[in-house]
């Protein structure tokens, strides 16, 4: 899909940046009760919405000041799709598994799946290379570590017994995430395909 309107619209662009400012600040007082329980040197793969909303808003701002952060770009598209479409994921599983979800968790899904397709729908404005999406994969592949390994994952109460399956779909959402943001951009950057 094509947004090329967006590229001259500074008033989108900022309307948008401080939409994702607003969700980062309030997703990061969201995990304030966990962050108090983790250990310092997990910290900064503890809150993965907001860091990944944090990457995204990243960009906006880089890219309203007409530059480029190629860096940031593969960590906000490749996080803004694991951790949007995981979200949507588990707030589904939490009302199959309790029979009802609180509004929050609604306000979640609709939250978490924006920020999903907001990664995507800006693909045909990023830059980065192969090895800036090294860099992004290796981030997520290594959160998912931290998470699933060490036990610093977002918690869901009733889906606390299905931590190991959980763990497997995050992992082949993370593989999933890192190929879309290849076929997205750097495959037909190659190629010279238009998004």
């Amino acid at each position: 899909m094509q947004l090329k309107w967006l590229r001259y619209d500074r008033k989108v662009l900022w309307l948008l940046f401080l939409i994702n400012l607003a969700g980062t600040i309030y997703g990061f007082i969201w995990y304030k009760y966990q962050l108090q329980d983790t250990p310092p040197i997990f910290m900064a793969f503890v809150p993965d919405s907001p860091t990944a909303s944090l990457f995204f808003t990243l960009f906006l701002l880089f890219y309203i000041f007409r530059r480029q952060a190629p860096y940031i770009e593969a960590l906000a598209l490749v996080t803004l799709v694991k951790y949007g479409i995981w979200a949507v994921v588990m707030n589904l599983l939490t009302r199959i598994q309790d029979g009802y979800l609180s509004p929050q968790g609604y306000m979640l899904m609709l939250s978490h799946g924006a920020m999903a397709i907001e990664g995507i729908l800006f693909a045909s404005l990023y830059v980065f290379k192969l090895k800036h999406l090294v860099i992004a994969a290796v981030w997520a592949l290594h959160n998912d570590i931290i998470d699933y390994v060490f036990g610093m994952m977002p918690v869901y109460a009733s889906l606390t017994k299905y931590m190991n399956q959980i763990g497997y779909f995050t992992f082949w959402l993370s593989i999933f995430s890192i190929y879309l943001a290849y076929f997205l951009v750097v495959r037909k950057k190659q190629t010279g395909l238009q998004v």
